[in-house]
């Protein structure tokens, strides 16, 4: 058993024949977060699709959680959180609905759903069909459902997005760095994402451009990867 989080060698992905990934090695230990940098079609979006078990890697040794992917993608998907650009949630159900559906895929009692209802401060809109919630409240019900099995790893692809500074402020215990949990987190504001993160990667081409502990880099690296 590892004491890694995640160990990453030489991972590969592609596209058909075009490269999404290509040779990215790193190692991040329980507890720490990993904020990933990088422009448009860089492969940060691709790199949390595959640590979540979504993408098969096509070269190199992805652990994840102890696991290896994908022959052991059972043993680390029901520890994994994911929020994407897409909700992953039905548009037509409720949030409580939505919520209640993912409680029975994760063997997660129901009392956990007000739980976190209540934890993104949307238990008064909860019964209301997602179809009819702003940006921001889908993004906290978003959140609800990668936290509801109360996850060991978290893969947060941009996950302030859509959000005003006080639903920010409500998420921060949730998924921010003071939730304790690992972290992969994908960001485009260098200061930003410094600021939640323990180790910093940067991609550009699927490949890896930076790769250093935070307190080794400024902001300058950073925009660097977007020049």
């Amino acid at each position: 058993m590892t004491d890694l989080a995640l160990e990453l060698r030489g991972l590969g992905r592609r596209y058909g024949e075009r490269p999404a990934l290509q040779d990215v090695t790193l190692k991040l230990e329980h507890g720490a977060t990993l904020v990933v940098f990088g422009p448009n079609g860089a492969g940060k979006t691709t790199l949390l699709r595959v640590l979540a078990g979504l993408l098969r890697p096509h070269a190199g040794d992805v652990r994840v959680l102890g696991a290896r992917l994908p022959d052991e993608g059972w043993r680390a998907r029901g520890r994994v959180g994911l929020l994407t650009h897409e909700p992953l949630l039905y548009r037509e159900l409720s949030a409580r609905e939505n919520l209640r559906f993912h409680a029975r895929l994760h063997g997660v009692a129901p009392q956990r759903v007000d739980e976190v209802l209540e934890a993104v401060a949307l238990r008064v809109r909860a019964d209301d069909p997602i179809a009819e919630l702003s940006r921001g409240m889908v993004q906290r019900a978003a959140v609800a459902r990668a936290i509801l099995h109360d996850p060991a790893l978290l893969l947060l692809d941009e996950p302030l997005a859509n959000l005003d500074p006080a639903a920010a402020a409500v998420l921060e215990p949730l998924i921010g760095r003071s939730s304790g949990r690992t972290r992969v987190v994908t960001s485009h504001d260098p200061a930003g994402g410094l600021a939640e993160g323990d180790v910093a990667l940067g991609l550009r081409g699927g490949r890896v451009a930076l790769l250093a502990p935070v307190a080794e880099i400024d902001e300058r690296r950073v925009r660097e990867l977007y020049a």
